[in-house]
């Protein structure tokens, strides 16, 4: 079932690989399954204006580790977040923030999503640059977008001490295209870093929409047309 047209619903599409080969012990699959999960889903948002959240800085949990998995679409990596995800939400964050597994100083990305911002100083769209960081088609999409308002993209590592200098923070990523976020905070401390209205991810967050529904220019050539057969 494809969602009709003005719904905010969407085909929501993924493709995976699974090992299948019929063996139990611990050495690569020599049989591999490839399997398209569809469903329709309901729009993330129900009124125009994007809600922000607030999250916390997950200090306690890595994502991943150095020169492993983190840069790969891979099940186990989300395991890793799923008690952390928990614990925070339930003292009232719905997303945590993780931060590099090295030297746990630099920010990574968000549990669900890769993190972005945008500076005060209204010159520079900022997002972590890392191995351990799954890369976002999203968050790629957006760095073209940003950069036709006059925006610098810088991917580079992010101290967290660099949070004072964002006026926005987004959770980027493909089923919702940004979350702005209103605040992070540091358990250990308290420390707690605010942020402004996301105006400038609200209009990224319309851009993209329109190019998806097709009612703005594909400029950039991201859609492609499925012909259904008769």
């Amino acid at each position: 079932f494809v969602p009709p047209y003005g719904s905010g619903a969407s085909l929501y599409i993924r493709p995976f690989v699974m090992g299948s080969s019929g063996h139990l012990g611990v050495h690569p699959s020599e049989e591999a399954t490839f399997i398209v999960a569809v469903s329709p889903v309901g729009a993330y948002f129900k009124t125009g204006s994007l809600p922000t959240i607030d999250g916390a800085i997950i200090e306690d949990f890595d994502r991943a580790a150095p020169r492993g998995t983190g840069h790969v679409k891979f099940a186990g990596n989300y395991a890793a977040g799923l008690k952390p995800q928990q614990s925070h939400k339930d003292k009232g964050f719905p997303i945590g923030l993780h931060l590099d597994p090295k030297e746990n100083k630099y920010l990574e990305e968000f549990n669900t999503s890769n993190f972005a911002a945008i500076t005060k100083d209204g010159r520079f769209y900022v997002t972590p640059d890392s191995s351990t960081i799954l890369p976002s088609v999203t968050n790629w999409c957006l760095t073209h977008l940003v950069k036709e308002h006059g925006y610098t993209v810088q991917r580079r590592p992010i101290p967290i001490d660099e949070l004072e200098e964002f006026a926005e923070v987004g959770a980027v990523g493909t089923a919702v295209v940004v979350t702005p976020i209103a605040s992070l905070t540091r358990p250990s401390d308290g420390k707690k870093w605010e942020f402004g209205q996301p105006s400038v991810f609200q209009k990224l967050h319309d851009e993209i929409l329109a190019i998806q529904k097709a009612e703005a220019p594909d400029r950039f050539a991201w859609c492609r047309e499925i012909v259904c057969p008769a």
